[in-house]
């Protein structure tokens, strides 16, 4: 049994703005279940507090940066038994707007200082410097927001080991000389093989540079932050420390995403009860406005309406796909202003063929994933991906780009993989929207041989991408640190 202390800035169903909240609230019950002293440590941001008031108080803690004790708030994750500890500074967390932007959708000014208090919270529970009686085997951390966190434990004499996870490259937590030099941190840090970062003052690299282990949230990812076209500046510092870097894809919580008991959707179904998935698709189509043709192939997407999804990609595929085929589309999301307004064109363009939902509502969500036919994920990098892993389970069988997560979940149906039966899905390399198109043509010539496209759905149904797997890679990760 190992004690860990799981350090995050997000974890449903308390706070979440996107997956990183959802392996925060998954992995760390999975963990306690399979014999790990698990504690998860997060910012008791004003929502949080909302969801969870009058909490007992654990610990003080003098920091700098904080003219009042910061204190540490107990209370157990929602429907598990994992503690979580709150790091209550109401100066820094407890406002109006989401954990790292303001009502105004920009960045929090403070966000330096915000997640350098927290760091140093973090760190003091480590050190078992709170009075509270436990000290971790290992600190996990995860993304940015926790990258000081191994840099700050690596000045102590003794300290537990660290795992550092990130869930996208992309954001790294990038802040100015100036801004460093009001954080009161060791001036070590501001140096090209710690923190610095062409002049800057880099989180993201602190977790990459300092802890015993980094990992990230696919095997394929893993390989491709390596490379300057996913390392964004980073891969340098990532070959350096390839031994000490692992892809565990995440799992997927089959208590919330599982067809065969989901509340969410009107008509429970599986793969040896598959009448449901059909009635389904009528609701789908009724509630988006579609002609109600059970023949006609529905596809689906759910998502961030951003280039990174590859949105551009579907709107340059589609028009031709509509005009040569009988086809349906159903589209739940937010984004870009232009994405938005192209398919609310698209829409306007096929009415009864382009049902729309402009914003994000998890039971629209849930039932496209029970309805549709197909779904498209078409990303230009996806460091793991959790919505193609769900289709699976739904039989809504994935349309993927083959990269990051997309490629280690998605089996591309071809010949050889249709008569083996080891098809889940339709994958393409290139990111253009041609590739997409012919790609999405070969799903369609497929759905018109029902007898293969069963077979094809079964056995994307029959996957199993649940948490115990994955943490049980974490698991051996956390016996090897230190090592």
């Amino acid at each position: 049994m190992s004690r860990i202390l799981f350090a995050c800035s997000e974890a449903h169903p308390l706070i979440k703005t996107g997956g990183l909240a959802d392996v925060s609230g998954s992995l760390p019950p999975v963990l306690q279940a399979l014999g790990d002293d698990v504690r998860l440590v997060l910012p008791a941001y004003r929502q949080v507090l909302q969801r969870l008031p009058q909490l007992p108080v654990a610990a003080e803690l003098n920091l700098p940066g904080s003219a009042a004790p910061v204190r540490i708030l107990e209370a157990t994750l929602p429907q598990t038994d994992v503690t979580v500890w709150l790091v209550d500074a109401p100066a820094y967390f407890d406002r109006d707007g989401g954990p790292y932007l303001g009502p105004d959708g920009h960045d929090w000014p403070d966000n330096a200082a915000r997640y350098t208090l927290f760091a140093r919270a973090v760190v003091e529970l480590a050190q078992d410097r709170a009075g509270l009686a436990w000290r971790p085997d290992v600190v996990h951390c995860n993304d940015w927001q926790t990258g000081l966190v191994p840099a700050l434990l690596a000045q102590e004499p003794q300290r537990p080991g660290t795992v550092f996870t990130i869930h996208n490259m992309a954001y790294q937590g990038l802040f100015t000389r100036a801004v460093f030099d009001t954080l009161n941190l060791p001036e070590g840090l501001w140096h090209m093989e710690a923190m610095e970062f062409y002049s800057q003052f880099n989180f993201l690299k602190g977790g990459l540079v300092f802890s015993d282990w980094i990992t990230t949230v696919s095997p394929t990812y893993a390989q491709e932050i390596r490379m300057p076209a996913f390392g964004y500046g980073l891969e340098g510092v990532l070959n350096h420390r390839a031994a000490r870097l692992r892809g565990i894809l995440n799992g997927v919580d089959y208590a919330i995403w599982d067809p065969a008991h989901d509340p969410l959707i009107p008509h429970h179904f599986g793969p040896t009860r598959p009448a449901g998935k059909k009635k389904n698709k009528a609701v789908l189509q009724q509630q988006f406005g579609l002609v109600a043709e059970a023949a006609t192939p529905l596809v689906g997407l759910v998502g961030r309406m951003v280039e990174q999804k590859g949105i551009d990609l579907v709107l340059d595929a589609l028009p031709a796909l509509l005009e040569q085929h009988p086809l349906q589309l159903a589209v739940v999301g937010t984004g870009t202003a232009a994405f938005e307004q192209a398919f609310r064109d698209l829409a306007a363009h096929y009415p009864q063929r382009v049902g729309l939902f402009i914003g994000y509502d998890e039971g629209h969500a849930h039932l496209v994933e029970a309805g549709a036919d197909i779904f498209l994920m078409p990303s230009r990098f996806e460091p793991c991906g959790l919505n193609q892993i769900y289709s699976l389970r739904y039989g809504t069988v994935p349309v993927v780009r083959r990269t990051g997560g997309l490629a280690d979940t998605v089996v591309h149906a071809d010949a050889a993989t249709l008569a083996d039966g080891s098809a889940t899905g339709f994958s393409f390399e290139a990111a253009d929207s041609a590739a997409l198109g012919e790609t999405l043509q070969q799903a369609l010539e497929l759905y018109g041989q029902p007898p293969r496209w069963r077979r094809l759905m079964v056995s994307g149904m029959r996957q199993d991408f649940s948490w115990e797997q994955s943490a049980r890679h974490y698991q051996e990760l956390y016996r090897q640190t230190g090592q």
